[in-house]
């Protein structure tokens, strides 16, 4: 459903304690460098508190205020500027920082919650970054109910880093001393480097570009498995089967058989470097430390072409190992760099049709408690590409939500295909009292 949002405050919030002078410049690394200029966008919503446990909307505020103070002292880079995509100055600007009243109850807006509608839940559209690391709004529903909505810039960490940071927040907030300790050093495993002719804004796209939300529960991932397996390999993952089926679904869809010989398909998947490297890096090393596997998959998108797509994105991504790593670091990222930017070229150009997905499986995405339980739900939101699908896990964790970001025309096509349809689940209506949606 659409919902009317209006925004209530707006305030800075700045680090509980100073950083220490020799923090104050935070090198970006390579990686952060190339990324998107844009705010990862991600949202948590929360039911009404049961009556012994009533907190008040002030004492909520207050709470993830406070907190949030808290855990930018650890997270010294959120709260400073990113200047020319070479470094943050960590100068305790702080965190724009938005509270927001809904005009709907909680349970009216999951029933039917409208991607594009959800982007309000954020400060600012998502390629309008300036110099920001990161944005809060807080958004009170009528009914008591919850919506904390954050958006990283990429430029400055990726999926990972952001839910660290989520989660080490909420742990603040509730009391728990057990967060993490994150590390800022990417710039010493991959060294910045100048970007003369590369265009960070390649692909972003305002207008035209529909998102929706589609339901893939467990049994259909579990015969989408069995549809692609190959006695020969290692049986496809929940993602393998997922991104190879959305991926012939929407070439079968929208691709014309008479687009110009010479045009490249490409599907791509973002793959965490961290447990890639050698020796591998913790997981509390926040920055960009992911790259994307590539696949130039085969034309043909029946049943036996998609298998064929799920062991070639299999082997692009174990290609993204120790070696990969290694000589990215050891030609300071040039040979990549001058391939992105010819990728980059052959885009504008439309010779190169590219598909990316981005998996959020398997992350902690539901563990972040401010201190009132869990969220209900957690959500993307309409994005600034094309051509782009993010899986979020549902809830149980059994099944995958997959948010696919089309061009409007395209969108038509696919969303009307029927064996998509088949597969794709009815979405559950949310029980916000028990929390189980």
């Amino acid at each position: 459903m659409k919902v009317d949002i209006e925004i209530i405050s707006k305030e800075i919030i700045t680090p509980s304690s100073p950083t220490p002078h020799h923090l104050r410049h935070y090198q970006l690394s390579f990686l952060d460098q190339i990324a998107p200029p844009v705010f990862m966008p991600f949202f948590l919503f929360f039911p009404k508190q049961a009556p012994n446990n009533l907190i008040t909307n002030l004492e909520q505020s207050n709470r993830l205020k406070k907190s949030l103070s808290e855990a930018l002292t650890r997270f010294y880079p959120l709260a400073g500027q990113v200047k020319d995509s070479v470094y943050i100055d960590c100068n305790d600007e702080g965190v724009y920082y938005v509270e927001a009243e809904a005009k709907s109850q909680l349970v009216e807006f999951l029933q039917d919650p409208i991607p594009a509608e959800i982007n309000k839940f954020l400060p600012f559209e998502l390629d309008d970054v300036n110099e920001f690391p990161l944005v809060v709004q807080v958004t009170f529903f009528t009914c008591g109910g919850i919506a904390v909505g954050l958006g990283m810039s990429h430029k400055v960490g990726d999926g990972l880093s952001l839910f660290m940071f989520i989660n080490s927040w909420a742990a603040i907030a509730r009391g728990d001393g057990h967060t993490v300790t994150p590390r800022f050093a990417s710039a010493t495993f991959f060294p910045p480097r100048s970007l003369t002719g590369f265009e960070p804004r390649t692909g972003i796209v305002k207008e035209n570009i529909v998102a929706k939300r589609f339901l893939f529960d467990a049994s259909s991932i579990a015969a989408l498995i069995a549809k692609y397996d190959d006695p020969r390999r290692v049986r496809p993952t929940r993602v393998e089967a997922l991104s190879a089926f959305v991926w012939c679904r929407f070439m079968a869809a929208t691709q014309s058989k008479s687009d110009p010989a010479g045009k490249i398909y490409t599907v791509l998947h973002a793959v965490n470097l961290r447990t890639r490297m050698d020796p591998p890096l913790s997981v509390n090393y926040f920055g960009n430390i992911s790259r994307i596997a590539i696949s130039i998959p085969s034309m043909d998108t029946e049943d036996d072409g998609c298998r064929g797509i799920v062991n070639q994105v299999r082997d692009s991504i174990s290609k993204v190992n120790a070696d990969y790593v290694k000589k990215l670091q050891e030609s300071d990222g040039l040979g990549h760099f001058n391939f992105i930017k010819e990728r980059a070229a052959q885009i504008r150009k439309g010779e190169v049709v590219s598909f990316s997905f981005t998996s959020l499986c398997r992350f902690p995405i539901y563990d972040a408690d401010f201190g009132w339980g869990k969220p209900v739900w957690v959500s993307a939101a309409r994005l600034t590409f094309k051509n782009l699908v993010t899986f979020i896990d549902t809830k149980s964790g059994n099944g995958i939500e997959a948010w696919i970001n089309l061009k409007e025309e395209d969108m038509a096509k696919f969303e009307c295909d029927e064996e998509l349809l088949a597969h794709v689940s009815p979405t559950p209506k949310p029980n916000v009292k028990s929390s189980a949606f």
